[in-house]
C-alpha cells in the first residue's frame, strides 16, 4: 500500500461533529446515549477542566508521523506500565504505580483469585460451596497466568478454560425497555445461562463440550495462502434433558486479564464519542455501546467487559464469574446453588458454604480484595516500537483501517479514590463498542443490545505476549484462530474492507503489520 496513504483515525473531527449532530435530532425515546447513559457511579471522576480537555485532544490526535514512535508509546498503561517479562509471569505483575500497602491488596487478592474451591461441606470452611455445578475450581484456572484460556484437547477433554452461553428469546425486562433495541433472552429453563461441565459427587454434570474444525484456505497477494478452521460445537452429554427450544449457544474462551481498571477508567463520553450507530460519514464503521443492566448500581449503564460488553464494571464481571463459572455465591449474586435451576433438583438441594457464619460463600470485602486484584494486572511495556519494521506494520495498521475500531488511546479519568488509574494516557487499542464482524464470526446470540453478528472491540494491548504466557493460547471469542494473521483473516462483516487490505498487502508489508501487532 502507498505510503502517502493518509492515516485512517477512528473518529475525526467531521465524524465526531456527524454523530453529535445526530445524537441532538434523535428523539429521547429512540435512546439518546450520550444523555442518558454517561453516569459513572463506580467512578466519583472529577470533572475536567477547559485547559485538560485541550492537552487530551493534542496528546490522543491520530499519529502522523510514522518514521519514529509516538512520545510515550512504550508506556501502554501510562505509569501503571510494567516491565516486559521474559517468561510465563508477564501478565500477573501488579501495575507499577501501586503503593506499598497497595501491593499487599493486590497480592491479598491474587490469593483469593488463584484459591482452589472445594465442595461443602469440608473442614476447610473458608474455601468450601464449590459447584454444585461449575466449569472451573478457581479464577486462575480459566485465566491461565493471568491471560487467555485455550480450547479442549480432542478426543481427552479436560479444560476450564472454555465452555457454552446459552439463552432462549425471552421478553425484555421492565427496568430496560427504555433501551429501544434491547433484545429480550431469558436463561434455558434447564441450564441456566451457562452449560457447566463439571459436578459435585452425586451430580450430573451439565453436558461434555465437543469441538471439531473444518480447515479450508485463504488465497493471500504474492503467492502466499492461509490455512483457517472453522469450527462447530456440540453439548454433548446431555445431563438433564434436551435444550430449551430456539436455545442459543456462544462458545468463549476466557480472555487475559491485564488493564482492566484503566479501561474502566475510560470516560463513558470518550468511548460514545466513537460510537455512530446510523454510519453519518459513511465510511461503513457503525460502532455502538451496549448498554446493561447493573445490579451493583440498580440503573442502566455502560457495558464495558466480557466479549459482548456485557458487564458494566470490573466487580460485577468478577462477581458473575463466580457465581457462574465456580458457583460461588457472592453478595451480588446470593445464590447457594450458582448457576442450578429450579429444574435441577439434587443440585438445589445439595450442600453449600453458607451459613450463619457467612451469609454467602465470598464475603464482600473479600470480593472487594479480588477486584482489586483484577483491576491492578499490570499491562507489559511495548518491545521494539522504535523498529523500522514495526513502525511500518504500524503505519500499515492505520492505512488499513484497522484504527477505525481498535482505538489506539485514551486519558483516564481524573478518580480522587483511585490514583493508579487516574489520569493515565493508556494505549489499549479498543474502541470499547460494539460491531458487526460477519457471519464468520456471528454465534446467532444476542446479548443485551449486541445482536448474533456483534462483539466488542478486543483491546489488543498485551497481545504480542499472549502465547508466551499460555502457550496453547489461542485468538478470537472460541480460540479458532492460532495465530494473529488468522485472527485478522476472520474479520468480517464492518471490518471486511480492512482484511481486504491486509489480503492485498505485499508479504513483506503484511508481515511487518504483524511484527506491529507482535509489539503490542
Amino acid at each position: 500500500m502507498p505510503s502517502s496513504t493518509p492515516p485512517r483515525w477512528p473518529r475525526s473531527k467531521t465524524k465526531l461533529a456527524l454523530a453529535a449532530a445526530f445524537a441532538a435530532a434523535t428523539p429521547v425515546a429512540a435512546l439518546d446515549l450520550a444523555s442518558q447513559y454517561q453516569a459513572e457511579p463506580h467512578l466519583s471522576p472529577l470533572p475536567r477542566t477547559d485547559a485538560e480537555r485541550t492537552r487530551i485532544e493534542a496528546v490522543t490526535a491520530p499519529a502522523a508521523d510514522f518514521s519514529a514512535p509516538e512520545r510515550f508509546e512504550d508506556l501502554p498503561a501510562g505509569a501503571a506500565t510494567v516491565r516486559a517479562r521474559p517468561d510465563d509471569e508477564a501478565f500477573s505483575q501488579h501495575s507499577a504505580n501501586l503503593s506499598f500497602e497497595q501491593e499487599l491488596e493486590f497480592k491479598l487478592g491474587n490469593g483469593l483469585f488463584k484459591k482452589i474451591w472445594v465442595f461443602s461441606p469440608a473442614s476447610t470452611l473458608a474455601s468450601d460451596g464449590l459447584g454444585p455445578l461449575y466449569n472451573a475450581r478457581s479464577c486462575q484456572r480459566c485465566h491461565l497466568k493471568d491471560g487467555r484460556g485455550h480450547v479442549p484437547e480432542q478426543p481427552d477433554y479436560a479444560s476450564a478454560t472454555m465452555f457454552l452461553r446459552v439463552s432462549i428469546p425471552g421478553p425484555v425486562p421492565p427496568e430496560l425497555r427504555a433501551v429501544h433495541d434491547y433484545i429480550g433472552t431469558a436463561p434455558d429453563p434447564n441450564y441456566g445461562s451457562q452449560l457447566q461441565d463439571f459436578s459435585a459427587p452425586g451430580i450430573a454434570p451439565e453436558y461434555k463440550l465437543q469441538v471439531a474444525y473444518e480447515d479450508f484456505e485463504v488465497a493471500l497477494n504474492g503467492g502466499e495462502t492461509a490455512t483457517l478452521r472453522r469450527p462447530g460445537y456440540t453439548a454433548a452429554n446431555l445431563g438433564y434433558g434436551p435444550l430449551a427450544k430456539g436455545a442459543m449457544l456462544s462458545p468463549r474462551v476466557a480472555p487475559p486479564m491485564i488493564g482492566l481498571g484503566l479501561l474502566e477508567a475510560v470516560p463513558a463520553a470518550d468511548i460514545l464519542a466513537h460510537a455512530d450507530e446510523e454510519d453519518a460519514d459513511g465510511d461503513g464503521i457503525s460502532g455502538r455501546a451496549n448498554l446493561v443492566w447493573s445490579r451493583e448500581f440498580n440503573r442502566i449503564m455502560l457495558g464495558r467487559f466480557g466479549l459482548k460488553a456485557g458487564m458494566p464494571t470490573v466487580h460485577e464481571q468478577s462477581a458473575g464469574a463466580f457465581a457462574g463459572d465456580i458457583g460461588i455465591s457472592t453478595p451480588l449474586f446470593p445464590a447457594h446453588a450458582g448457576e442450578c435451576t429450579g429444574l435441577q433438583t439434587a443440585c438445589q438441594s445439595a450442600p453449600h458454604g453458607g451459613g450463619d457464619s457467612r451469609e454467602t460463600e465470598i464475603d464482600q470485602p473479600n470480593m472487594d480484595l479480588v477486584a482489586f486484584y483484577s483491576r491492578n494486572l499490570g499491562v507489559p511495556a511495548r518491545r521494539n516500537a522504535d523498529d523500522p519494521n514495526v513502525l511500518r506494520g504500524k503505519q500499515l495498521f492505520y492505512d488499513s483501517g484497522c484504527a477505525a475500531c481498535h482505538v489506539p488511546k485514551y486519558v483516564t479519568h481524573r478518580l480522587a479514590g483511585r490514583p493508579e488509574q487516574s489520569f493515565q494516557l493508556i494505549w489499549p487499542y479498543s474502541d470499547l463498542l460494539l460491531h458487526d464482524m460477519g457471519e464468520g464470526l456471528a454465534d446467532h446470540r444476542p446479548e443485551a443490545r449486541a445482536t448474533g453478528r456483534e462483539w466488542r472491540t478486543a483491546p489488543l494491548w498485551g497481545i504480542g505476549l499472549t502465547q508466551q504466557v499460555s502457550p496453547r493460547a489461542t485468538f478470537l471469542h472460541d480460540g479458532r484462530a492460532r495465530t494473529l494473521l488468522e485472527a485478522v483473516l476472520w474479520h468480517g462483516g464492518e471490518a471486511e474492507a480492512a482484511k481486504t487490505r491486509v489480503v492485498e498487502l505485499p508479504p513483506e508489508d503484511r508481515a511487518a503489520l504483524i511484527s506491529f501487532l507482535e509489539s503490542l
